[in-house]
């Protein structure tokens, strides 16, 4: 009962954007034959310096093949905002009521408050998982109609490294769902977070969580972000602490 309500109050949050980001990602590997050319002519040295420059060079340098430029495109681009984005809606809403406002029916529940709240996260972490692996899954699948090849343990680790970080942003706007009852501030305050922590890491090239998020440490070495991927769920898995003892303190 617990696992088949969190599945009915967050759903539709799941599916359409599961088929938005399919939709996108066969979409990049259709459009990469008509592009390649275009990459291959772009001379690196004439896109300036400074950091604008700087970011120009790092996409063709990386684009100029087909592995590259699906992490670029995807993994790195398309994959990471969207992911981020569905990452905190899902986390969004009224934890104990659900969209149909029916908080009666779930405190009448015969579960603790940690249990449901267990269920509700497990099942949102689980969607985030799914919208970071199932819509990449597509790139391998629609390469061979191109004459390209993508290596299925890539997309495993980069969608891996997508849900990590992006589970940051659904702890967190789990967390504010315990203080706010509606959707949209949790989801708005998780998505300023994560623009401002983009922002940061841009401007003053560091290595935060989207470079993790992205995996551009497995791309450029081949090994993987551990000491980012552990930070990421521990910072997670506090959030998700947090928001429990909130609930509990909670007087219903």
């Amino acid at each position: 009962m617990l696992w088949y309500k969190s599945w009915l109050d967050t759903r539709w949050r799941f599916l359409i954007p599961l088929a938005i980001l399919f939709v996108n990602a066969w979409g990049l590997v259709i459009e990469y034959a008509p592009v390649a050319n275009v990459f291959s002519s772009i001379h690196v040295e004439t896109t300036g310096s400074g950091p604008l420059g700087r970011q120009i060079r790092e996409a063709l340098e990386a684009e100029r093949t087909y592995p590259g430029y699906i992490w670029y495109q995807w993994f790195r681009s398309n994959l990471l905002q969207m992911g981020t984005v569905c990452a905190a809606l899902l986390g969004s809403g009224n934890l104990l009521a659900g969209p149909s406002g029916s908080g009666l029916f779930t405190l009448s529940m015969p579960a603790s408050r940690n249990r449901w709240l267990a269920a509700r996260a497990t099942m949102g972490l689980g969607q985030s998982f799914a919208l970071a692996l199932i819509p990449s899954l597509a790139i391998p699948m629609m390469s061979p109609t191109i004459g390209q090849h993508y290596d299925l343990t890539s997309v495993f680790v980069y969608a891996v490294c997508a849900f990590v970080v992006s589970a940051v942003f659904f702890s967190l706007a789990f967390l504010l769902s315990t203080v706010f009852p509606d959707i949209p501030r949790p989801l708005l305050i998780a998505c300023g977070v994560a623009v401002a922590a983009g922002l940061i890491e841009s401007q003053f090239d560091v290595y935060g969580l989207f470079r993790v998020m992205s995996g551009t440490t497995y791309f450029r070495t081949g090994a993987l972000p551990w000491p980012g991927l552990l930070i990421s769920a521990l910072l997670s898995a506090s959030l998700l602490v947090a928001a429990a003892v909130n609930i509990a303190r909670k007087d219903f």
